[in-house]
């Protein structure tokens, strides 16, 4: 429930006016260090993502280094050993490790933050209210626009009539996509006087399935066939590399296709190409890449973030090896549907 409270709050605060933070000069190298959520450097999802994205700015005049996490307990650690060596930017991946980052930057203001997946606003202890931090950028994402084409194109290109989403954790982060595919298919049913099942997510009782955690992949694989038992043909799973699990059993299966997310998943995970459809592709990697060139430059500010459709933060992946699963005429639709979405003709809400 605080979880979602905060997640309210932080999109109310992120209105909120903001202000430069004490910015390197040309002069001083910068040192760019990123705080890893679990799930590994190599999880080919956000994790990945944002490492590519810090090596892309590496240079003469910009260092750049990780730390992984086994769990949430070496989030606080390894930013403290980050400001101990330095750091001159510190980024932490992933909504969990919000908290610690702006504890971090609330001690060390003269360190620019960034926070993959949060605002990173300062709340009390309710999150009833929420306020920017002068050295904390947040960078968020609007995937929900993009899970929406995603949900059209599923339930379009699904011969069952069923289709399936799961999450690792319940972060709004993760449910963001789910509700996005969610209301998808229900635009598509809409439009199309269908009525194709999404199995997995309920976006007005905010219920569904969970694996738990990001590391669970014999529970991600029972998961996975569990949907194709219940008829499921198209399984969009918010799990960073559990989407693998669920990938190799669509491979062995032959029952399933599979959407993938954060990365495009054809290069990500070039195994399973025969059975990615498409992929929910948000920018980690650019707005990583531009945290650090703002605090190198010495441009830095707190002002958000926030990838859509329109400035390209979040995309859907071309069909590749599937574009024959895809019928001419849909698309089309999602084609056009997209470009609705940006003008703001069709809303995801």
């Amino acid at each position: 429930m605080k979880k979602t409270i905060k997640f309210v709050a932080v999109f109310a605060a992120a209105a909120l006016a903001f202000s430069a933070a004490p910015a390197a000069t040309a002069a001083t190298a910068t040192k760019a260090c990123l705080a890893l959520d679990t799930g590994g450097v190599d999880d080919r999802s956000f994790n990945q993502a944002a490492w590519d994205g810090a090596q892309k700015i590496k240079s003469s005049t910009i260092s750049v280094e990780y730390l992984p996490a086994a769990s949430s307990a070496d989030f606080a650690p390894n930013i403290k050993k980050f400001v101990d060596n330095k750091c001159t930017v510190i980024i932490g991946v992933g909504f969990a490790i919000s908290g610690a980052i702006v504890a971090s930057a609330k001690a060390n203001p003269s360190i620019h933050y960034g926070v993959v997946d949060d605002a990173g606003l300062d709340c009390n202890a309710d999150f009833s209210v929420c306020n920017p931090v002068k050295n904390v950028k947040g960078l968020t994402f609007s995937t929900d626009q993009t899970s929406f084409m995603a949900g059209y194109l599923a339930a379009g290109v699904s011969k069952t009539g069923k289709v399936a989403t799961y999450g690792g954790a319940p972060y709004p982060t993760v449910t963001i996509f789910m509700d996005g595919f969610a209301k998808g298919v229900a635009y598509y049913n809409k439009v199309k006087g269908k009525s194709v099942t999404v199995l997995g997510w309920d976006p007005a009782k905010k219920t569904g399935e969970f694996i738990g955690d990001f590391q669970n992949s014999t529970k991600a694989l029972q998961v996975s066939k569990n949907f194709e038992q219940a008829g499921a043909d198209v399984i969009f799973p918010v799990a960073g590399n559990l989407a693998s699990a669920t990938a190799q059993n669509s491979l062995t299966s032959k029952k399933s296709v599979v959407i993938w997310v954060d990365k495009d998943g054809f290069f990500a995970a070039p195994q399973f190409k025969s059975v990615i459809l498409t992929s929910v592709v948000k920018g980690v990697g650019e707005a990583v890449y531009s945290t650090i060139k703002e605090s190198n430059s010495g441009t830095f500010t707190n002002a958000s973030y926030v990838g859509t459709l329109q400035n390209n933060g979040t995309s859907l992946a071309p069909y590749h090896d599937l574009i024959r699963r895809v019928p001419t005429t849909l698309r089309t639709e999602v084609t056009k549907l997209g470009a609705s979405i940006r003008a703001g003709k069709v809303s995801v809400k």
